[in-house]
This record gives structure tokens, C-alpha cells and sequence, in this order.
């Protein structure tokens, strides 16, 4: 039985600060550094045999230190850019709160937790490409990637672990447990917890989480 392992990465010094993150490139706070060494232990007695992260610093930083404790930093990795966090455009880099005060806090709700509603795109320093995601637009670079390059090693029995983000895999989440665009909302992954499915001849036959 294959296992697919999805951990969302530590508490980032962003995250701690109240800060829209997205693609700007922040390291782990030392909580988050704390919540990586403790899914490590989880991670102990479980077989990887491929890892996958996004290219962003607190992603790998998670997946290095977990794969430290648990015993296994010799196990294959790749990054991709398909699994970084979902793009949040002028907001990156604004305080959560002053953005709510700013903006009004039904807006900056459907900004956050909405399925096709994409924030600002307004060109800042923090997005100098004027662009942003929607959680849809994250999920149609983060689904095709785990079919073409993820999902082959599952098919093949290999037990593979993907360090991302929250919403990177909240879409990854809402396609395995086929999620409507209503109940995907309700949906939160914590940081530091590996949540685990096994397959069986291609087929999800089993979900849990290694609290």
C-alpha cells in the first residue's frame, strides 16, 4: 500500500507577524523550526522513498529539518515552483488586520477564502510581475503536477512526501477528497501535522493525520 504524505510547512516569521506571505521568499520562525523537528519524529517510523517541496525557502527548510530528525536526508527530493504557495498579489507582504481596515473585512474575507476570487494585482515592490492567484489558479498548476509527477510514484508503491504550503495543498486536498468549491472553504490545513493517505491499485483507501 502506497502512502502520500502531505505536511504543510512550520510557522514562517510572516505567519507569526500576521503577514500575506504568497510567494515572497521568508524563513521559518523558531516555532515554525520547532513544528518541522517534532513532524520529523512522527516521520521516524514510516518509509519515504521520494520527497517533493515547492521552491520556497520555508518549504525546504521544513522538509530538511524533518528529514534530519526522522533519519532520512539521503531520500530522493525535488522542488517545483507548481507547489509554492497560492500568489497573493498587492497584498503580499501587508499586516492581515491593517488590510481589513483598509479594505473592509468582507472583502479581504472573499480575498482569503474564496475558491475564484483573486486579490489585487496591482504592481508593489512585493509584486513587481503584477499578478495573484485565485485558490482556482493554484490548483490548476498544483493538480496537473501531482498527476504527471507525483501521482506515477504512488502508482508505482513508492511512499512520497510533499512539503508544502496551506493553500498549495488545499488544492491538492480538494481534488483527493473531492471537495466542493463550498466545502473547501471550511478547509484548513495545520502547519507541522503530516496527513497521510494510502492508496491501494490507484485508489484512496485510507486517511489520517500523525497528530
Amino acid at each position: 500500500m502506497a502512502k502520500l504524505i502531505l505536511l504543510r510547512h512550520g510557522e514562517s516569521q510572516w505567519n507569526l507577524e500576521n503577514r500575506f506571505t504568497g510567494w515572497v521568499d521568508v524563513p521559518l520562525s523558531p516555532k515554525g523550526e520547532e513544528e518541522a523537528r517534532k513532524a520529523g519524529e512522527k516521520l521516524k517510523n514510516i518509509q519515504i522513498d521520494k520527497r517533493y517541496t515547492s521552491v520556497l525557502k520555508r518549504a525546504i527548510d521544513t522538509d530538511r529539518i524533518a528529514m534530519e530528525v526522522a533519519g532520512k536526508l539521503d531520500v530522493p527530493v525535488e522542488r517545483d515552483k507548481a507547489l509554492n504557495e497560492r500568489h497573493y498579489g498587492a497584498l503580499q507582504g501587508l499586516n492581515k488586520e491593517e488590510t481589513a481596515q483598509k479594505y473592509g473585512k468582507e472583502q479581504v474575507h472573499l480575498w482569503r477564502r474564496s475558491y475564484d476570487i483573486a486579490p489585487p494585482k496591482d504592481v508593489t515592490p512585493l509584486n513587481p510581475d503584477g499578478i495573484s492567484e485565485s485558490l482556482k489558479d493554484t490548483a490548476d498548476r498544483v493538480i496537473p503536477y501531482f498527476l504527471n509527477k507525483i501521482k506515477p510514484d504512488l502508482d508505482a508503491g513508492l511512499n512520497v512526501l510533499v512539503t508544502a504550503h496551506g493553500n498549495s495543498l488545499r488544492a491538492l486536498v480538494m481534488y483527493l477528497d473531492g471537495l466542493t468549491k463550498e466545502e473547501v472553504l471550511e478547509l484548513n490545513i495545520p502547519t507541522g501535522v503530516p496527513i497521510v493517505y494510502e492508496f491501494e491499485n490507484g485508489k484512496i483507501v485510507n486517511k489520517y493525520y500523525l497528530e
